[in-house]
């Protein structure tokens, strides 16, 4: 297998099958999560054999991911796989890769268009639907059902982002939800820095809440950083999404209460497998869901010892 990590600065070539099929892999940005997923995709890509994997990193940002896709298509590539700086960027890159008549699978951040998508296009996510819900019905049950709630949100453009938070305003509808009341929500931009200096604002303005969400695990460290450098003595309710082994570590510790497992390997390999038959001519749903998982204290160390 060949793998080739497209950089500014730099180009990684390992050696490749003569006639190997040549996914070309777009993801917005290096991140924890993102990392893990597409280490995840590489050890499939390998385990499969014949696979040359170019992976080219948009460092989040929208236009640049349109360009190296566009490259990639230039390439030739037989499949692409695209993990989305912005859920509305599909609608430009579906017809790019459709009219080179190139397979596309989107993976993790569900594209905008995802109901228009042609046949040998797909999507492999995680139903956002769950992650949110799992996360705030735990808060909620944490809470009993009363309290103040902050929400960290991660970017106002994911669908993963949108679909989180419309979640947790779902659940504090519910009945037995009702007495939560959200005090505070502000973007986070997926990024521990940003958490924290966010959650350092509320305190220093006098916000008081129970329980903070975030969108992310990235964000809800960031929070807990935050909390761990002020002055109150107030226990307030951490909850993140994606169990990234520092949360795990985090929730070990005591500090963090709740995340929900998003199986970012799981999704790597499900957009390989769906990207080799696409590129073989094979039928492939349009939409394949890898499960969450809520995590707790009470469960965490299966999941932190299959996290490293």
């Amino acid at each position: 297998m060949r793998i080739e990590i497209f950089s500014a600065l730099a180009m990684l070539t390992l050696t490749s099958y003569a006639n190997a099929t040549t996914l070309g892999v777009s993801v917005s940005n290096l991140d924890e999560f993102n990392s893990t997923l597409l280490r995840g995709l590489i050890t499939h890509a390998n385990d499969a054999g014949g696979v040359d994997v170019v992976t080219t990193d948009a460092k989040g940002d929208g236009e640049l991911q349109k360009k190296q896709v566009a490259e990639l298509v230039a390439r030739k590539v037989d499949a692409l796989i695209v993990l989305l700086a912005d859920g509305d960027l599909a609608a430009q890159l579906t017809p790019i890769a459709f009219g080179a008549g190139i397979p596309l699978v989107y993976v993790n951040n569900v594209p905008a268009n995802v109901l228009d998508l042609p046949p040998n296009q797909a999507v492999v996510a995680s139903d956002e639907k769950q992650s949110g819900f799992l996360q705030a019905k735990e808060v909620c049950r944490l809470l009993n059902g009363r309290g103040n709630v902050a929400v960290l949100i991660g970017e106002p453009f994911h669908a993963a982002a949108r679909a989180r938070t419309e979640d947790v305003d779902d659940v504090l509808a519910t009945p037995e939800c009702n007495g939560l009341k959200v005090v505070e929500r502000q973007t986070a931009y997926w990024s521990p820095d940003f958490a924290e200096a966010q959650v350092q604002e509320w305190l220093t303005a006098g916000v008081e809440f129970d329980a903070i969400l975030a969108n992310n695990d990235d964000m809800a460290l960031g929070a807990i950083r935050a909390l761990k450098h002020s002055a109150s003595t107030k226990d307030v309710i951490v909850a993140g999404i994606d169990a990234i082994h520092p949360a795990l570590e985090a929730m070990k510790a005591g500090e963090l209460a709740v995340t929900v497992f998003q199986n970012a390997a799981a999704q790597g390999e499900g957009a390989v497998d769906a990207a080799l038959k696409l590129a073989q001519g094979q039928k492939v749903p349009r939409e394949n869901d890898i499960p969450f998982e809520l995590v707790t204290p009470q469960n965490v160390d299966q999941y932190l010892a299959n996290s490293q």
